[in-house]
């Protein structure tokens, strides 16, 4: 993340400083589609994809919540892309 703790203000810039915030992307009519932001540190990323896929294994709160997502209508990855943000 640097030596400048400081110029993460909020949960948005470290999402994106990682490449975990969604972008939007439409196709037609269909609006509800995101994609990975390509930018940000893949390292990264790649660290809080393997906290979310051991989260999703061990821990209670979030098997719960995964499974009030899905409840809810939501994909595997929308939830999985909540998840690490």
């Amino acid at each position: 993340m640097g030596g400048n703790v400081g110029r993460l203000c909020s949960e948005a810039a470290f999402a994106a400083l990682c490449g975990a915030s969604p972008v939007a992307y439409h196709s037609g009519l269909q609006r509800r589609h995101h994609r990975r932001n390509r930018g940000g540190d893949r390292r990264a990323h790649a660290a809080l994809h393997r906290i979310v896929l051991t989260r999703l294994r061990w821990d209670l709160r979030t098997q719960a919540y995964f499974q009030r997502r899905t409840e809810e209508g939501r994909t595997r990855r929308e939830i999985t892309r909540c998840l690490k943000r």
